[in-house]
């Protein structure tokens, strides 16, 4: 049986694991598609994958976390930190540690990015059923925890049997670099079975390098498109985290500056050009910026790049609703939204077909300049929006923003994700151009922000990565600065005390409501004031609090120069937020006893009209 070996199916699915290598266009070699396994060890994984795992660490890396959703955060930053051209796996035990991961897979279905899960299971023979964290279902014994990942994975297997690894192994790696469908991908991995061994082909194990696939155009989209454009006299381009993964941010940029055309981003295109790039306007929609959103309002054509178009981009469909929209996208599924006209394929291809078919074709005279002139207007407000306020005035978000901004380098990435602090950076954040502006805005998950930096450093090491963070997440999940620790994998951390969840209770009250269950002062009579630095510096971090901005740029310089993670605590004003007079649609009650909340309907039902339907 040479062109046989016996391994048990845990032994054979990390050796396939590590035989998978890509090969992408900035690099001459192909490097390991997988950077390493995240893992939790418990029963149901360590006994058959933790053994596996143990044979081959000198080719696959394993990493151990704290927390098990910490972990997947930190494996889909690594992706998405790497254009979803590496990336990583996880692996926890049964019951609690596999459903830890689940909100993890949501997010990386929500925002499209890759990572295969490998959950422990109960026992395939049900001999022991039911195992310690297995959850029984009455009238059928096939339910198990792991069933959660099925909607939140674009791929899912429960391994019954060794064997069905030859199958489903390569569908996995398929799904994880398939530039439509790529997302999560589950394996669910029964106990027994990690153990089982069988005889698997040698030639499941021989190195396969990848790459990513590159769809082009349909001729007559690209003719609808093309009618679309030379109609144009004022078009605007949005760019989206596709152009990012396309590797399109180059090609995007000088097609903008060829055609004179504006340039907007969503908050997963932010960093596609430079904020000085001529042609660049900043942020578009509810958390953007007033230059873009005014562009938006004047354009006569949409073109939006890898995007999906979701409500705070489209200002739910009162941004630029009635106008005629073009969506090149690589997904079908996306470019046919808001009845747009499809532009299906890779962002860098097509963008270099549309340029070669228009070659002469440029926006009419001076809107291009016009752009300008309303940045330059939106760059003055920053200015303003970002000084230091006066003394024993707690800063706004945007204030320390400015603060981290001026003791940053060109090279940092700044990471971020759910509350207020992702609106502020969205419209203020001066991103230097790719891979300088982490946010995770598709699922706006609390908890991502620290386990993020922790993975962009990992897969960034020789950059500085700073989380901006406010306490309300950081007390969601916080675990993964020791891990940073651990790892000596530095990352800063800057966190804004408002005492609760501002973001939310400005919502609250903006949409009529009493200040509620929000902020520490509406909960309780005697809320605590944690010293986060204190627990920071508990888990093996450095760690400061400062009372004032000119304190923490002082902070700032001290932990750029130190070599372990640090931490710093600054109080802020949980009222505060950069207006910028667009709309989100958030229902109003249409029954109320609170008189505020009935003028909030009338208001609300008034925005409404501005909505297509």
């Amino acid at each position: 049986m040479t062109n046989k070996i016996r391994l048990t199916a845990a032994q054979a699915l990390v050796k396939f694991l590590a035989a998978q290598y890509i090969a992408t266009a900035d690099t001459a070699e192909s490097k390991p598609l997988f950077a390493g396994v995240f893992a939790i060890f418990g029963h149901g994984n360590v006994a058959g994958l933790g053994e596996a795992l143990y044979q081959v660490r000198e080719q696959l890396t394993t990493l151990r976390a704290h927390n098990e959703q910490g972990m997947a955060h930190a494996a889909i930053a690594f992706a998405k930190a790497n254009n979803r051209q590496q990336l990583m796996a996880c692996t926890s035990s049964v019951g609690p540690g596999a459903t830890n991961m689940v909100t993890a897979a949501a997010l990386a279905h929500a925002n499209r990015l890759p990572v295969l899960f490998l959950p422990g299971d109960h026992f395939a023979n049900r001999k022991p059923d039911p195992v310690l964290q297995q959850i029984e279902n009455f009238s059928n014994p096939m339910v198990a925890a792991t069933d959660c990942f099925i909607p939140v994975s674009r791929y899912f297997d429960r391994i019954n049997r060794p064997e069905q690894l030859i199958h489903s192994l390569p569908v996995a790696i398929q799904t994880l670099l398939d530039p439509v469908n790529c997302g999560p991908v589950t394996l669910a991995l029964p106990q027994d079975v990690q153990a089982e061994a069988f005889y698997y082909p040698t030639s499941l194990f021989t190195k396969r390098v990848h790459r990513i696939r590159r769809p082009g155009v349909d001729e007559h989209e690209l003719a609808d498109a093309l009618i679309q454009l030379l109609k144009a006299r004022k078009p605007l381009i949005i760019a989206g985290g596709g152009v990012h993964y396309s590797g399109a941010c180059r090609t995007l940029a000088e097609f903008a500056e060829q055609h004179q055309i504006p340039v907007a981003e969503t908050q997963a295109g932010k960093g596609a050009l430079s904020w000085q790039h001529p042609c660049a306007v900043g942020g578009i929609g509810v958390t953007g910026s007033a230059a873009a959103n005014q562009l938006a309002a004047e354009a006569d054509v949409i073109l939006a790049v890898g995007s999906r178009l979701q409500d705070f981009t489209t200002q739910s469909r009162t941004g630029f609703a009635g106008k005629p929209l073009l969506q090149l996208n690589i997904a079908a599924f996306d470019a046919a939204k808001h009845h747009a006209v499809p532009l299906v394929g890779d962002a860098a291809l097509l963008l270099t077909q549309l340029h070669k078919a228009l070659p002469l074709w440029q926006s009419e005279n001076g809107w291009l300049a016009h752009a300008q002139q309303l940045n330059q207007q939106w760059q003055q407000a920053y200015d303003e929006l970002t000084r230091a306020p006066a003394n024993g005035v707690l800063p706004s978000d945007a204030q320390v923003l400015g603060a981290v901004k001026r003791q940053s380098a060109k090279s940092d990435v700044i990471v971020c994700a759910a509350g207020g602090l992702p609106g502020e950076l969205h419209k203020l954040w001066r991103a230097e151009g790719p891979g300088s502006y982490h946010l995770e805005y598709g699922f706006s998950c609390m908890g991502y922000e620290i386990a993020a930096g922790l993975g962009v450093k990992l897969a960034q090491p020789e950059r500085e990565v700073i989380v901006v963070v406010g306490d309300g997440s950081y007390l969601m999940l916080n675990s993964e600065l020791a891990t940073s620790v651990m790892l000596k994998q530095k990352i800063i951390v800057v966190l804004l005390d408002n005492r609760g969840f501002g973001c939310i209770n400005r919502l609250q009250r903006g949409t009529g409501n009493v200040a509620f269950n929000n902020l520490w002062d509406d909960c309780a009579d005697d809320a605590p004031d944690i010293d986060f630095a204190a627990h920071a510096k508990a888990l093996g971090a450095l760690s400061e609090r400062v009372a004032d901005i000119a304190a923490l740029e002082q902070a700032l310089q001290r932990a750029r120069a130190a070599q372990r993670s640090y931490l710093i605590e600054i109080k802020t004003d949980p009222q505060q937020s950069t207006d910028n007079g667009t709309w989100w649609d958030v229902a109003i009650p249409q029954v109320s006893n609170e008189a505020k909340v009935q003028q909030a309907l009338d208001d609300y039902q008034r925005k409404q009209q501005q909505q297509p339907y």
